[in-house]
């Protein structure tokens, strides 16, 4: 089911098939594969990296992303998106999921991750299988019933869910697969995604690194 989906560390992925699928590249090795389509969850420098998209885009390369991203990428082949979009890119369907925080705070009342900030994740179809990214975020209304083979899920807590919270996201998810993210750099490590793979009700698939 993780056939050909590498773990680039972070919430970075790179997914190989018919079409060269990225999520969120940064820190990208030199001589990384050219992308078809670059998928970008929001603007924090963990995420969005102008000269890691640069290094894999050719002439076709398609980047998706939040405003807060897309305008900052002159030149660059775009499609813009909010929250709840269904989008075309390079020839992959993909649907726009919110990403926010709901308990992880920066200062009283205040999260990291706003709801209006329109940071997003994205559910997209390649070669028959249905992967979700979740992006910088707590477990939220939103991933009810998203029914897909893989969800890539962050699990380090202080700036999005904890390993429980991701245990309990599986369930409103309905994945099939489970893989960790978002630990090993900013926050977190693989102790997180270790206590997913002992806690989750779903099966869990602990990616190592390559880039």
């Amino acid at each position: 089911m993780v056939e050909g989906i590498e773990w680039l560390g972070h919430d970075s992925f790179r997914i190989t098939g018919s079409r060269v699928v990225y999520i969120d590249p940064w820190k990208l090795a030199p001589g990384a594969p050219q992308a078809d389509v670059i998928l970008v969850t929001h603007d924090h420098f963990d995420h969005f990296s102008a000269p890691d998209i640069a290094a894999i885009s050719g002439p076709r390369t398609v980047v998706v992303g939040p405003a807060s991203v897309t305008s900052q990428l002159a030149g660059a082949t775009t499609v813009t998106v909010r929250p709840g979009d269904t989008v075309e890119a390079g020839g992959v369907p993909v649907t726009v999921v919110p990403a926010y925080n709901t308990n992880k705070f920066r200062a009283p009342g205040q999260v990291f991750h706003e709801k209006g900030d329109q940071n997003v994740g994205y559910v997209f179809d390649l070669d028959g299988r249905r992967i979700y990214h979740a992006g910088d975020t707590d477990a939220i209304a939103e991933m009810d019933g998203l029914d897909v083979d893989v969800a890539l899920l962050p699990v380090s807590g202080t700036y999005v869910m904890t390993a429980e919270e991701a245990a309990e996201a599986c369930e409103t998810i309905d994945a099939r697969v489970v893989v960790p993210m978002h630990y090993g750099e900013v926050a977190g490590s693989v102790d997180d995604a270790e206590r997913l793979l002992r806690i989750c009700p779903y099966p869990v698939k602990i990616l190592q690194k390559s880039r």
